[in-house]
C-alpha cells in the first residue's frame, strides 16, 4: 500500500517523467505541484552562459516547465496543455547555487490557462519575471 500524500506522488510522478527530457538535461526538480501553483528548482551551474551567468534561456526554460505543468494538470488526463505564448524579464544575474521557479495560476479556463512565473535565487531575490499562457485541447486519438 502506497502511504504517501497525494502532492508527494504527484512531485514523485512529475520528476520521473523528466526522464530522458530537456528537465533532466536541466537539472529540474519538482518541490510542489498543483494546477493553481507549481514550483521547481534548477542548478546555475550547468545552465550558464560563456560568462558564467545563468542562461536566460535557461531560466525561460523553467518558467516554461513550471507554467506547463500547472496547465496539464489543469487540463487533466483527456486533455493536453500546449504553450501559445511566454515572455520574460530577467532582473539580475545569478551566479552560483539554485534558482527556483514558481508559477501561480492567473486564469484557469476551458481553453487557456495562464501562469505568472517568478524565477528568484537562494537568497529570495528575484532574478526573472515571466507569464505563460497554455491551450488546452483534446487528447489526440490513441495518445
Amino acid at each position: 500500500m502506497d502511504h504517501a500524500a497525494p502532492q508527494d506522488r504527484v512531485v514523485a510522478g512529475l520528476n520521473a517523467m523528466n526522464a530522458g527530457t530537456l528537465g533532466e538535461r536541466m537539472e529540474i526538480e519538482f518541490l510542489e505541484a498543483s494546477p493553481e501553483r507549481v514550483v521547481a528548482r534548477m542548478p546555475v551551474k550547468g545552465n550558464t552562459q560563456p560568462y558564467g551567468l545563468l542562461h536566460g534561456g535557461a531560466s525561460v526554460v523553467l518558467a516554461e516547465t513550471v507554467g506547463s505543468i500547472g496547465a496539464a494538470l489543469h487540463a487533466g488526463p483527456d486533455r493536453i496543455a500546449v504553450g501559445l505564448d511566454i515572455n520574460a524579464t530577467h532582473h539580475r544575474a545569478a551566479r552560483d547555487g539554485y534558482v527556483t521557479g514558481t508559477a501561480t495560476a492567473l486564469s484557469l479556463g476551458n481553453t487557456l490557462a495562464s501562469y505568472d512565473v517568478t524565477i528568484t535565487d537562494e537568497d529570495g531575490r528575484r532574478v526573472c519575471t515571466s507569464r505563460i499562457t497554455c491551450l488546452i485541447r483534446p487528447k489526440a486519438p490513441g495518445a
